[in-house]
C-alpha cells in the first residue's frame, strides 16, 4: 500500500469521526437532551470503532 493511500485513509477516518461526533453532540445538546440521545451515542461509538477497525485492516494489507 502506498503512503498516499494510508494518508487518505487517515484523513477520511478523522473527518468521519469529527462529523459523526459533532452530529451526536448537536443532537444531545438540542431538544433531545442527553438522556434521549444515549442510544444514538452508542450507535455512533460503535460506528467509529467499525471505521477504525476497517482502517486498521486496510493499512495492514
Amino acid at each position: 500500500m502506498k503512503t498516499s493511500e494510508k494518508i487518505a485513509i487517515i484523513i477520511g477516518t478523522l473527518l468521519f469521526i469529527i462529523f459523526v461526533t459533532g452530529l451526536a453532540w448537536s443532537i444531545s445538546t438540542g431538544l433531545a437532551g442527553f438522556a434521549r440521545s444515549i442510544p444514538f451515542w452508542i450507535i455512533v461509538i460503535f460506528c467509529i470503532f467499525l471505521q477504525l477497525y476497517d482502517s486498521y485492516k486496510a493499512t495492514k494489507e
